[in-house]
């Protein structure tokens, strides 16, 4: 129905909310649903109250009408400092996706030093928040106080938060870890380099896990015939494994990094030093993110549904913050999947 523009009304002030409710045959109340939460309004009825609003040149004072409903209609997102950041970019597109589609705003902060903890405790303590999304298990605290006892839902993402019931999302990285030792292990190799994450790390718990069950499993012994090496999801972890590896006298055939990072700075380390991959040693990553397809060679890796990691976690905290958060308590768990590219390859016969 087309809305005639009110030039009286305009004249004397600004339009109100009262103003489109009047020309759109609703109440105030429906008016404010459609716009903040037009999922919960009939599709004719949003349809009308939107024409309406552009009609009048409403523009609804945002600040007001979130303190009146008690929210904020903004996420914090909490995120690691520097650790594997071609990771999260893709689980940050899916949290800020999600949220921007239901008309809430995001601040992210890293996680890094007690100021950088302080300001963030700070904010979700303040009210300015409806919610949080921490990515790695990352809480911050400061001074007894934590995101989880500010009284606003928080939602883990990627990795559980410990001692917290927080709902969360998670890859089942026991089952991706055991995909990647066994990939090897039908190519016949039989000496396996494990590159760690960094110690206690939630996510490297799980894959070592997997990844020694694995190799159990085969009939092998995984203190005999895998080489552990520290890492840090960095480039550089992936250089000072390949140092290490290229000075071994009894080198492994099939190496594993815990991430993709460090899996292509081993692969460019020892091709540097004329090492042939995957004819010499076959290189398995983890994560799936975008530089392994355009490395050389192409890196065979574990995929994760990045994008999908972020925007579940959203539509959980979105849920509880809507005082929705659903029966069942327990994580949500996607699955990886195992990408074959040209870094693996059958153990050569010595």
């Amino acid at each position: 129905m087309p809305v005639r523009r009110r030039r009286s009304r305009r004249a004397e002030g600004a339009t109100r909310i009262s103003d489109v409710a009047r020309a759109a045959g609703v109440s105030t109340a429906t008016v404010s649903r459609a716009l903040s939460f037009p999922d919960q309004v009939r599709e004719d009825t949003r349809r009308r109250v939107l024409e309406t609003v552009q009609a009048l040149g409403y523009t609804p004072n945002a600040a007001a009408r979130h303190l009146r409903a008690g929210t904020s209609r903004t996420v914090l997102v909490v995120i690691p400092r520097r650790s594997n950041p071609p990771f999260f970019s893709e689980v940050l597109h899916g949290i800020d996706s999600t949220l921007s589609e239901a008309g809430y705003a995001v601040i992210s902060g890293n996680v890094g030093d007690e100021e950088q903890a302080r300001r963030l405790v700070d904010l979700a303590h303040s009210g300015r928040i409806d919610g949080v999304l921490a990515t790695s298990g990352l809480a911050p605290v400061f001074e007894g106080r934590s995101i989880l006892n500010a009284s606003i839902p928080v939602v883990a993402v990627c990795a559980e938060i410990e001692g917290s019931r927080s709902r969360a999302v998670l890859i089942d990285d026991g089952a991706c870890a055991r995909a990647q030792a066994e990939h090897l292990l039908a190519l016949g190799h039989r000496r396996l380099l494990y590159v760690a994450g960094p110690d206690g790390n939630y996510n490297e718990v799980r894959r070592f896990r997997g990844f020694v069950e694995a190799v159990a499993e085969a009939g092998l012994d995984p203190s005999a015939d895998i080489v552990r090496h520290p890492g840090n999801y960095m480039f550089s972890g992936g250089v000072t494994a390949a140092r290490s590896f290229l000075s071994m006298a009894d080198r492994p055939t099939g190496v594993v990094c815990c991430n993709d990072e460090m899996a292509i700075a081993f692969a460019k380390t020892i091709r540097d030093a004329g090492i042939s991959i995957p004819r010499d040693v076959s290189v398995v990553g983890f994560d799936g993110i975008e530089f392994g397809e355009f490395c050389e060679p192409t890196l065979t890796t574990i995929q994760q549904p990045r994008f999908e990691l972020g925007a579940t976690g959203a539509r959980l905290l979105i849920d509880a913050v809507r005082g929705n958060p659903g029966p069942d308590p327990s994580p949500i768990v996607l699955q990886g999947k195992l990408l074959i590219r040209d870094s693996t390859g059958p153990a050569r016969l010595r």
